[in-house]
C-alpha cells in the first residue's frame, strides 16, 4: 500500500518566492539580473583572510549559543559609537543566522496565538509568514503610495489592545525610503503609552545617501526599551550567503529571544564570527559604504533618466523603484516577465511586497552590481 499523507499546510497561501521565480527566468533568458538583492562583486579580501585565519587557528567548533564574545563586544561598541546606546555585550547582543532568522525568532519570542502584529506594506516577504508561523494575526497598514512614507494616522488606527508587535524597516526595502527625524519621533510618541514591542529591521543602515544619516530605534530611549534592533553583516560586507546577523535588545527581551534562539538554530558559524570580529576593528569599510553605493545609485539613476521610466526617490538601501505606467498597461509581474524575456533585464514587481498586490505599476531594480553590469542593463533598457 502506498503511503499518501495529507498535510494541512501552515502556510497554504505561500508558493515559490518571486525572487526565486525571477532569478530562474533571468537565467533562462540570459538576462541581467537586477531582481534579487545581492551583489555580483566580491567582499574585501581581508575579510576572507580573517575567516581563513580563524579556521586555521582551530576556531571550528561550537561557539557560545549567544555568539562569539569578541563579535558581540565589537557590535556593542559600534552601536554606542554610532547611535549613543550602551548595549551590554553579554546580555543584550545575540548573533543570528542572518536577519531573517533574527526577525522570525523575535516573533516566536513575543507573539502568542491570537496576538496582532503590524507590518507596513510594501514589506519584505518573510514578515507576514513569520507572524503566522508564530500563531499571530497579520495587520497590514499601507505606506503612502508614491512616497512610501509612514502614515501615522493609519498606524494609530490599527493599534488595538491585541497589538503585540510592529515591524518597521528603514532604509526601506523595496522603496529605498529612509525614515526622518520627525518619523522616528512620531513613532516614539505613538508607542509610548502602549505595550507594543518594536522590531526595527535596519539591515541597510550603512546605505543612506545625500549626506543624510541612518536613524536607529536605538537612539530613542522610548523606542530602545521596547525594541529588537536587527541588522546583517551580509548586506554590510557584501557576503549575503554567509547568513550572519545580530539582534540588540534590552536584557529582559534578549532573555526571551535567546530561549527561542537556542532551540531554533542554537548557534552560528564559528570561524565567520571570529573573522567578522577581527574585521570590525577597522570601521572604514562600513563607514564608507554609503558613498560606495551612492556612486552606483547615481550612475544607475543617470542612465534610467534617459529612458521613459519615471524614477521614484531613492534615499537609501541598494534598490531603485521606477514607475512604468507611461509605457505599458501590463500588471507589474507581467511587465517584469516581458522585460526579462524581451530586453533581458530582470526586475521585481512591487506587488510581491503586498498581500493583495497593487495597481501602482512600479517595479524594483537592485543596483548592488558591478558598474559594467549596470551599464549593460542600462544599454538594454535604453531600447525602451
Amino acid at each position: 500500500m502506498t503511503f499518501n499523507p495529507t498535510l494541512q499546510s501552515r502556510l497554504p497561501q505561500v508558493g515559490t518566492t518571486i525572487f526565486t521565480v525571477m532569478s530562474a527566468l533571468a537565467q533562462a533568458h540570459n538576462a541581467v539580473n537586477l531582481g534579487q538583492g545581492f551583489p555580483d562583486f566580491g567582499c574585501d579580501p581581508r575579510l576572507i583572510d580573517a575567516v581563513d585565519a580563524a579556521m586555521r587557528a582551530g576556531q571550528n567548533q561550537y561557539p557560545p549559543m549567544t555568539g562569539v564574545p569578541q563579535l558581540r563586544e565589537a557590535i556593542a561598541a559600534k552601536l554606542q559609537r554610532l547611535y549613543g546606546r550602551a548595549y551590554d555585550a553579554g546580555s543584550e547582543i545575540t548573533i543570528t543566522a542572518g536577519a531573517t532568522q533574527a526577525i522570525f525568532t523575535t516573533l516566536l519570542a513575543i507573539v502568542h496565538p491570537g496576538d496582532e502584529a503590524i507590518v507596513l506594506e510594501p514589506c519584505y516577504d518573510s514578515y507576514a509568514p513569520n507572524i503566522e508561523m508564530a500563531g499571530g494575526v497579520v495587520v497590514r497598514v499601507p505606506l503612502t503610495p508614491g512616497t512610501f512614507r509612514p502614515d501615522f494616522e493609519r498606524l494609530a488606527a490599527a493599534l488595538t489592545p491585541r497589538t503585540r508587535a510592529l515591524i518597521i524597516n528603514s532604509p526601506h526595502n523595496p522603496s529605498g525610503t529612509v525614515w526622518s527625524l520627525d518619523d522616528m519621533q512620531r513613532l516614539a510618541d505613538l508607542l509610548r503609552p502602549t505595550e507594543v514591542m518594536l522590531i526595527s529591521d535596519e539591515v541597510y543602515e550603512h546605505m543612506v545617501f545625500d549626506g543624510a544619516r541612518h536613524l536607529s530605534a536605538a537612539q530613542w530611549p522610548d523606542l530602545a526599551e521596547r525594541a529588537f534592533i536587527v541588522s546583517s553583516f551580509g548586506k554590510t560586507y557584501h557576503v549575503t550567503g554567509w547568513k550572519v546577523g545580530f539582534v540588540a535588545a534590552p536584557a529582559a527581551l534578549s532573555l526571551e529571544f535567546r530561549k527561542q534562539h537556542q532551540y531554533n538554530v542554537f548557534t552560528v558559524n564559528t570561524p565567520v564570527q571570529h573573522g567578522l570580529a577581527a574585521f570590525m576593528a577597522e570601521p572604514e569599510p562600513y563607514l564608507a559604504l554609503s558613498d560606495f553605493y551612492q556612486q552606483k545609485r547615481d550612475l544607475f539613476r543617470a542612465g534610467l533618466a534617459r529612458t521613459p521610466f519615471k524614477l521614484l526617490p531613492c534615499e537609501g538601501s541598494y534598490f531603485q523603484c521606477v514607475d512604468y505606467s507611461g509605457l505599458s498597461d501590463l500588471n507589474d509581474r507581467a511587465y517584469c516577465e516581458w522585460l526579462t524575456a524581451e530586453l533581458k533585464v530582470a526586475a521585481i514587481p512591487l506587488s510581491a511586497f503586498y498581500a493583495q498586490g497593487t495597481a501602482q505599476r512600479v517595479i524594483r531594480f537592485c543596483f548592488a552590481k558591478k558598474d559594467e553590469t549596470l551599464n549593460l542593463a542600462l544599454e538594454r533598457l535604453g531600447r525602451l
